[in-house]
């Protein structure tokens, strides 16, 4: 990509000095005459470069000259533009400085760049939540923030799922993390590093306190081993099932043939499972365990009933 190749040109000039032509296609793997079009371009971009003739010369920077832009490639240049979420920025309260962010970007990119970063935005958009639910509401969601940027300790009054219901904790905050649409806080309290949803929160109590994030605390790695266990509780049994070949692409399972495929699939639990494999209508059907299949054919029956048509 040319755009690409006039960033890193221009880099190799910054960090490097003078360069010929001939050395700088060999470092970017095209012609010399390509490398004479690129610099005609920068120089038309308002780069102050000049070319210097004879056995010593070569191209240089003007002396004292930096791009504000340094070793950002067009490639970075448009990730920052397309990873951007602007819906989380104005949810932690950065919206503005989010957009001065790419005001600046913009600014510090030549012509070229700057015209293909613009076209990144009108044609990629990246909407986080699900089809089938909002965006969680998160009222606390900036006061959260705010305690983790100044490393505040906090007092939450939290709602969770199992009694008693509503709960208070000191924690101190750690990261956030935004899956699929909802926000999750990571944080330090009595009984450990502990992960809350932040739509849960009933409120809060900043105090006067500041804490220190453990040295060995990484966020990745802790969502990542999050998930990983959250994964293995979810699927606590499996169930035999056979399945018709739409149904085994519906479920993500290898059909092995034009007819019915039998194969044990992973399953939270027996109503979740029984919902979900509702959802598959005749291309499934369940062999074990007992109870998931009697519990199917009690809800089949029960459908049947209802959508036989009355005797006239």
């Amino acid at each position: 990509m040319r755009a690409t190749r006039l960033v890193t040109l221009l880099l190799l000039l910054q960090n490097r000095g003078r360069m010929t032509a001939r050395e700088l296609a060999e470092e970017l793997e095209v012609s010399v005459r390509t490398v004479y079009r690129d610099v005609e371009a920068l120089g038309g971009a308002g780069i102050p470069l000049y070319g210097e003739a004879g056995h010593a010369g070569g191209y240089r920077l003007v002396d004292g000259y930096r791009t504000r832009l340094t070793g950002l490639t067009a490639d970075e240049a448009q990730a920052a533009f397309l990873a951007a979420l602007p819906g989380a920025a104005a949810d932690l309260g950065l919206g503005e400085a989010l957009a001065a962010a790419r005001l600046k970007l913009r600014a510090a990119l030549p012509a070229e760049l700057r015209e293909h970063a613009g076209r990144i935005q009108e044609r990629f958009l990246l909407d986080a939540p699900g089809w089938y639910g909002d965006a969680d509401r998160t009222p606390h969601l900036a006061a959260v923030a705010t305690a983790l940027w100044e490393r505040r300790v906090l007092v939450l009054r939290y709602r969770r799922w199992r009694a008693p219901e509503e709960i208070e904790r000191r924690i101190e905050p750690y990261g956030l993390v935004l899956k699929a649409g909802r926000w999750y806080l990571v944080a330090g309290g009595p009984s450990g590093i502990r992960t809350y949803r932040v739509d849960q929160i009933l409120g809060l109590t900043e105090l006067d306190e500041e804490f220190a994030t453990p040295d060995d605390f990484d966020l990745p790695a802790y969502w990542a081993r999050y998930l990983a266990d959250f994964r293995a509780r979810l699927h606590s049994g499996d169930a035999l099932v056979r399945l018709t070949p739409e149904g085994a692409r519906r479920l993500g399972v290898e059909a092995a043939g034009d007819g019915w495929t039998e194969t044990r699939v992973p399953i939270e639990s027996i109503a979740h499972a029984h919902g979900e494999f509702l959802r598959l209508g005749t291309d499934i059907e369940v062999l074990e365990p007992a109870e998931l299949r009697a519990r199917m054919a009690e809800t089949v029956g029960a459908l049947a009933a209802r959508y036989r048509s009355p005797e006239l």
